[in-house]
C-alpha cells in the first residue's frame, strides 16, 4: 500500500505542472489573439463572441438579480428619506400656516380698532427703465411712460418695495427720474417707532443722509424710514428704508430698493392732499352747546347753562 500511495505522489507533481502549464499556454494564446490587429483574427474573435456569449445568458442571471435587488434596497432607502423630509416640511409648513392665520387674524383687530381706509385714488402706472441718455443729474434714469399716460412732475417712482424717486421732466413719451441717491434729491420722511421728522439728502452714494433730525438720541439702527408727506409732494407712508450708521457715527438710510436691478419702476398718481380751508369745522361741538357763526359772533351764547 505504501508503494502505491507513493507512485501516485510521483504521477500527480507532474501532472499538475503540466495542467498548469497548459493553462498559462491557453491564456497566452487568448492575450495573443485578442491582441492581434488582423482582419481575419477580428472575424475569428466575431465568431467567437457569438458562440459564447449567447450561451452564456443563464450565468448572469443570478448576477443582474442580486444587482437589480441592490438598486432596489437604495431606492427604497432614498424614498425613506425623502418621506423624512416630507414629514418634516409639513410640520413646518403646519407651523407656518397657523402663524400666518394668526397674524391676519391680528391685522384684521388692528385695521378694524383703528378704522383705516385706503386710499382708492392712489393708482399707478408702471413703466420700463429705458438707458439714461445723460442729463445734469448724477443719478437719474429714463422711463418709457410720459405725458400722454398722465404722468406729472413730482410723482413717486417705486420699483414694488420701495421709494426710488421722484420725477423731474416730462416728455410725451418719456420721463426721467431723479432718485434719492442723487445729490439734488431731498425727501421728508418719518422715522418710526420714535416718530421723528427728518429730511432724507442725497449725496450720491448708495445710502442718503439723514439730515434735520429733531432728536438723534431717540433714532436706532434699523429703524423703519417712510415718507411723512410734508410738503405735499409724496404720499404719506411709502417705504424708504432702515436707518444705518457709517464709520464716522453719521446717520445714513439703507434704501429698501434694489438699485443694482432697476426694470420696471411704479409711478405713483398723487394728486395731493385734500386743502383744509374751514379749521373751525372740524371741531364737532358738544351737546347742549351751541357754537356762533362767523356773522353772529355778538349775539353769541351758550345754551345748557342755568339762566338764573
Amino acid at each position: 500500500m505504501a508503494k502505491d500511495r507513493s507512485q501516485r505522489e510521483d504521477y500527480a507533481a507532474p501532472l499538475r505542472r503540466l495542467l498548469t502549464g497548459v493553462i498559462c499556454l491557453c491564456l497566452l494564446a487568448i492575450f495573443l489573439v485578442w491582441r492581434i490587429d488582423s482582419p481575419r483574427v477580428e472575424r475569428f474573435r466575431a465568431q467567437v463572441v457569438d458562440a459564447v456569449i449567447p450561451n452564456m445568458d443563464w450565468a448572469m442571471v443570478p448576477v443582474e438579480g442580486t444587482i437589480n435587488l441592490f438598486r432596489d434596497f437604495q431606492s427604497y432607502q432614498r424614498l425613506a428619506e425623502q418621506n423624512r423630509e416630507l414629514r418634516s416640511e409639513l410640520r413646518q409648513m403646519s407651523a407656518w400656516k397657523e402663524a400666518a392665520l394668526q397674524l391676519e387674524q391680528e391685522n384684521a383687530r388692528l385695521l378694524d380698532l383703528n378704522n383705516v381706509r385706503l386710499d382708492p385714488k392712489l393708482t399707478y402706472v408702471t413703466g420700463v427703465v429705458m438707458a439714461d441718455s445723460g442729463s445734469p443729474f448724477r443719478q437719474s434714469v429714463i422711463l418709457n411712460v410720459g405725458a400722454r399716460d398722465g404722468v406729472r412732475d413730482g410723482w413717486a417712482a417705486m420699483d414694488g418695495i420701495g421709494l426710488v424717486g421722484r420725477i423731474s421732466g416730462t416728455g410725451q413719451d418719456t420721463s426721467r427720474v431723479i432718485l434719492l441717491t442723487d445729490a439734488s434729491s431731498s425727501v421728508p420722511a418719518t422715522i418710526q417707532p420714535s416718530g421723528q421728522s427728518a429730511l432724507i439728502a442725497g449725496d450720491n452714494s448708495l445710502a442718503p443722509v439723514i439730515d434735520f433730525l429733531e432728536n438723534p438720541d431717540l433714532v436706532r439702527p434699523g429703524d423703519r424710514v417712510v415718507t411723512s408727506g410734508d410738503g405735499n409732494v409724496f404720499p404719506a407712508g411709502l417705504l424708504i428704508g432702515q436707518v444705518t450708521q457709517d464709520r464716522f457715527d453719521r446717520l445714513r438710510v439703507r434704501l429698501s430698493a434694489d438699485y443694482e436691478r432697476l426694470e420696471f419702476l411704479r409711478v405713483l398718481r398723487h394728486h395731493g392732499s385734500e386743502v383744509i380751508k374751514d379749521p373751525g369745522g372740524l371741531i364737532v361741538p358738544a351737546p347742549g352747546v351751541n357754537i356762533p357763526r362767523p356773522e353772529g359772533l355778538g349775539g353769541a351764547q351758550i345754551s345748557g347753562a342755568d339762566d338764573g
